[in-house]
């Protein structure tokens, strides 16, 4: 028996790529024989962390597939063809509707991803999802096979290095930095975040600064609009935008922030908020998709966007410490749930009993 990791893209740095690793790591540590396989297998990889897809042997009946879903590829239809058992697991799609009027491919791609989701429900004999919210998506496409649902594995020992030390001495200035990481995307609402920092910064405190760290390639017709709201709204040189920003840089920019703030409409997971909970950064989120499951009763939550209510509230949080302790160490409980160690364990269980079923 063998068990197949496969997946469109394995890139470098990302959330599904580094689950992806980590699964396989625990697996082999286990005993099992296993390998990845990705249609696309980012450069950047250490070698011999995955190989193509069109190398993978014949696959045969004692076998398993895991299969990461996650976006529109050829992939997603060919799960079924396969003669032996199989699991999804699944990462959650991006509505299309985000990506309209921004990227076409990335239309087409969640498009694509969505249906195959739907179409995908009668190939699966077992799923993991990596948080409660995904397995109600699941479950709404007609999934009736058993879903367990996994949070992702974290590379948290990559936290531990050295962040760029200009970078902390830069942002080092005094001022409240307000962060937020991820891809510069509709779905995540950079304006509502710009428009709550507004708020903030003209009626509170002007002494702060926004700092949106993530890539905006293939939107940049939507960072050009944020850019371009910042401007009308007077914060030239008070919004920073990273754009693709090295490792220790992002790493300086969580040791530098005050408050993690997030107004994302759409999370299957989000991990930048186990981030922010590494590095002792109060959480400051609203209240959609799977945020709260991912805060699990820990940081703050906004019941909706509203940009006043938001800024008050990092008020608060930079000017109560008490408030702001009571925050961190709740965090610092929830943050315990997500340690590796008991994640591969929950994956190597339901494994066994998978493959003894």
């Amino acid at each position: 028996m063998r068990i197949f990791q496969l997946l469109p893209v394995i890139a470098f740095g990302d959330a599904v790529g580094n689950d992806t690793r980590a699964l396989k790591n625990a697996l082999i540590e286990a005993g099992y024989e296993t390998e990845i396989y990705a249609d696309v297998v980012d450069a950047r990889l250490p070698k011999g962390t995955a190989k193509r897809y069109d190398m993978m042997p014949k696959v045969e009946d004692d076998d398993i597939i895991l299969y990461h879903l996650s976006t529109g590829h050829k992939m997603n239809y060919s799960l079924e063809n396969y003669p032996c058992r199989k699991i999804i697991m699944y990462h959650n799609v991006t509505p299309a509707k985000y990506f309209d009027g921004y990227n076409r491919d990335g239309y087409e791609n969640c498009r694509q991803g969505i249906r195959a989701a739907r179409l995908m429900r009668t190939a699966a004999d077992f799923c993991f999802a990596d948080s409660e919210y995904n397995k109600q998506e699941l479950i709404g496409y007609g999934y009736q096979c058993d879903i367990e649902v996994l949070p992702i594995l974290i590379p948290f020992e990559d936290y531990a290095k050295e962040p760029n030390k200009k970078t902390v001495k830069a942002f080092s200035d005094g001022k409240t930095n307000i962060l937020f990481t991820g891809r510069i995307v509709p779905n995540k609402k950079q304006e509502d975040l710009i428009t709550s920092f507004y708020y903030y910064n003209r009626y509170i405190n002007k002494d702060s600064r926004l700092i949106l760290a993530g890539s905006y390639v293939g939107m940049e017709r939507y960072k050009d609009r944020l850019e371009k709201y910042a401007q009308e709204l007077g914060l030239e040189g008070r919004v920073y935008f990273s754009g693709m920003s090295k490792f220790n840089d992002i790493l300086a920019y969580y040791r530098v922030a005050d408050v993690f703030l997030s107004m994302s409409e759409h999370e299957g997971f989000c991990v930048p908020l186990v981030e922010a909970m590494y590095f002792d950064i109060p959480v400051l989120a609203r209240d959609t998709s799977a945020i709260a499951g991912t805060l699990g009763g820990s940081g703050i939550l906004l019941s909706d966007n509203h940009p006043m209510v938001a800024a008050e509230m990092i008020h608060r949080i930079v000017t109560d410490k008490e408030l702001r302790n009571t925050v961190i160490r709740n965090q610092q409980i929830r943050l315990k749930d997500f340690d590796n160690k008991k994640i591969q364990k929950q994956f190597l269980d339901a494994m066994e009993r998978f493959i003894n079923k």
